[in-house]
């Protein structure tokens, strides 16, 4: 890993220059990761108990409230890139 950009205790780092190291970072990490699925399998573990348990253990219901989710965050992702093309075509 590389270190973290120097700064004094009066500046702080700029938030562009923090984002790419943090960026940089994370490739590197992954370029040393051998088996990506076993890496990522605990969080995907813990996503699907998360599931599990608001659905009282149900695995139907488990399914459908995470259905649910991921069609409301569609639902959000489309109405924000309508907004977004609403408002630069209002730019023009």
């Amino acid at each position: 890993m590389v270190a973290r950009p120097a700064h004094s205790a009066n500046t702080a780092t700029p938030p562009a220059e923090v984002s790419q190291w943090m960026r940089r970072n994370a490739h590197r990490s992954w370029a040393q990761t051998d088996d990506r699925s076993a890496r990522t399998a605990p969080a995907r573990a813990a996503l699907e108990q998360k599931w599990l348990d608001l659905a009282g253990g149900d695995t139907q219901k488990a399914a459908s409230l995470r259905k649910a989710f991921y069609a409301e965050l569609a639902a959000k992702s489309a109405r924000a890139r309508r907004l977004n093309r609403v408002a630069r075509q209002a730019g023009e």
